[in-house]
């Protein structure tokens, strides 16, 4: 049996789905035992105590007349007798009790005219017997009383169970809610303290989420060292050929040099690539400060780019951020755009109550949609679509970018730019 047409109205969170599972029962218990009982026990209660007044009501109207005022006093019951009567029975339309002792009195007693339950606290009946006879009595004496005192207390007490199945339903959720906003703030790049609690099973799964975050971070640190290394045995050398080369002749030495340079900017891409997130932490940053800052840079080093649009991004506006990570993100996709077939670029941002965009487009030749997944892999470069004369690479502009968004708990999305006509990059960051 499939429930996919429920599932729109159902609560999307933890908390909304565990009231959900608590109040569904309790409530439509309740209104079963109301129904089930009302219609029941307090019917044939009426029923019951109907016929009860009914044969007192038969014992006077078949004594001799002289003695039925006497004997209808000494029953509290009202007699008189009227010249005509109402044809119709009145009561109320939720008087359910009212409509079990209309239908007893009319099965049980003969020559009935109409029963009269408009007043809640009287019942007066109308029998023809020869002259028409007014009989009134209490209510009190065919129905039960205080109906009402179960339902109440039904209210009550349900209302006070599921206050207290909610205080240890909630101490149950909580550690599930701590473990899911660890794992989401871990997932944005952001590491806050995490205690594991609750049951067996929620406890193990956090001691599991402490010791990946730390096999991760074990990892990261080693990363970290590596680079260091790789820092300094690689450029030290370098630096020892560049400046050889530099005291031999230069029409001789330049193509040499080039290599050096080249090969500077090989270990450059790697260390950029190895260090996307090592060694910085999020702090405070102001997207707009960092994004024009970029764009600036961009702009005295030469290149054609221009800050478009900053949406609703004010410079007052900050979120957590590694700075220096997604400041060479963004340069990495001017750098890219200019570098592979355009003439120019364009920067802009947007934001939403969810996520920061960041966009780069360009009017170069772009990414055909079968190979974006693949371009923004490491160590792919896309021939056909980039012009591979322009600059030296290894394939890790867009991989670093794609590293930073997913620090940051977002992504990168290549698409086509409807305004330049080239390839439209946007960084997706969770707020």
């Amino acid at each position: 049996m499939s429930f996919k047409p429920l599932k729109s109205y159902l609560p999307k969170s933890l908390y909304g789905r565990a009231a959900l599972i608590l109040l569904l029962p309790v409530i439509s218990l309740q209104l079963l035992v109301s129904v089930v009982f009302i219609q029941r026990h307090f019917e044939g209660v009426t029923v019951l105590m109907t016929k009860a007044v009914e044969r007192e009501l038969t014992l006077i109207l078949d004594s001799p007349p002289a003695s039925q005022s006497a004997l209808a006093e000494a029953l509290e019951i009202e007699i008189r007798t009227v010249e005509d009567a109402p044809t119709v029975d009145r009561r109320g339309f939720f008087d359910f009790s009212g409509r079990a002792m209309i239908s007893t009195l009319r099965d049980r007693l003969d020559g009935v005219l109409a029963v009269d339950l408009s007043n809640r606290r009287e019942v007066v009946v109308w029998i023809e017997r020869g002259p028409i006879y007014r009989l009134e009595f209490q209510r009190v004496r065919v129905s039960a009383s205080n109906p009402h005192q179960l339902i109440v207390i039904m209210v009550v007490m349900g209302t006070v169970l599921t206050i207290v199945a909610y205080i240890f339903l909630r101490n149950q959720l909580r550690p599930i809610r701590r473990l899911a906003n660890a794992a989401a703030e871990y997932g944005k790049g952001r590491m806050v303290t995490y205690n594991p609690g609750g049951a067996n099973e929620v406890r193990a799964a956090g001691t599991a989420f402490i010791e990946m975050r730390s096999r991760i971070e074990r990892l990261n640190q080693s990363r970290t060292m590596m680079l260091a290394g790789i820092s300094h045995d690689l450029r030290t050398p370098i630096t020892r050929l560049r400046l050889g080369l530099s005291l031999i002749d230069e029409d001789d030495a330049s193509p040499m040099i080039e290599d050096v340079a080249d090969m500077e900017k090989l270990v450059a891409a790697f260390l950029d690539y190895g260090r996307a997130d090592a060694g910085e932490v999020a702090e405070p940053t102001s997207p707009l400060t960092l994004v024009t800052r970029a764009v600036e840079d961009a702009v005295r080093a030469g290149q054609n780019v221009t800050l478009t649009d900053t949406g609703n991004v004010s410079p007052s506006m900050v979120m957590p951020l590694r700075e220096l990570a997604l400041r060479r993100a963004v340069e990495n996709l001017i750098g890219n755009a200019l570098r592979y077939g355009a003439t120019k670029a364009e920067v802009s941002m947007v934001l939403t109550e969810r996520t920061l965009r960041i966009t780069v487009e360009d009017n170069g030749p772009g990414i055909p949609f079968e190979r974006r997944e693949e371009a923004m892999r490491p160590f792919v470069r896309l021939d056909p679509a980039r012009n591979q004369n322009k600059g030296t690479g290894v394939g890790l502009g867009l991989a670093i970018v794609a590293d930073v968004a997913r620090l940051h708990g977002g992504t990168l999305r290549l698409t086509d730019s409807e305004r330049l006509g080239g390839l439209q990059a946007d960084i997706v960051i969770a707020r």
